[in-house]
């Protein structure tokens, strides 16, 4: 980013290509379901599982990624933003409450079956939520 206006536009995209990066340097896309914070549109919300690979990526390279908008499959078309990432896994927190509430707000029914079909297939003890915040 050249350190203009962020160009991601967080209220009409429906996902982002969130970019972590590995231990050696190289990039990792992910497209990922996100929602603006109702309070601050620079703050993303997103939900994914606590075990995945993009988490333990964040957390080697202290939160460093990037976003961009794109399709559900991951094309991008938009503008690579600088991000930082902050792993959100206590489900008790209010962070964590705030996250969930924003991702079913914009996702209804399709957010809620994610969440149901995760609690059969296991994976619903591992969740855990990314808060991005957008920087430059």
């Amino acid at each position: 980013m050249d350190g203009g206006p962020v160009t991601l536009d967080v209220q009409r995209e429906r996902y982002v290509s969130l970019l972590t990066y590995k231990r050696d340097g190289s990039e990792v896309a992910t497209p990922i379901w996100f929602a603006p914070d109702p309070e601050d549109d620079r703050l993303l919300w997103m939900y994914t599982n606590g075990e995945s690979w993009k988490v333990k990526r964040i957390r080697n390279q202290d939160g460093r990624a990037r976003v961009a908008a794109c399709d559900v499959r991951g094309k991008v078309h938009g503008e690579w933003v600088d991000a930082k990432a902050r792993i959100v896994d206590d489900v008790d927190s209010s962070d964590f409450e705030r996250c969930f509430d924003t991702i079913i707000d914009r996702y209804g029914w399709q957010a809620r079956s994610v969440l149901f079909f995760s609690r059969f297939g296991g994976t619903y003890r591992h969740r855990c939520a990314l808060a991005v915040r957008l920087e430059g």
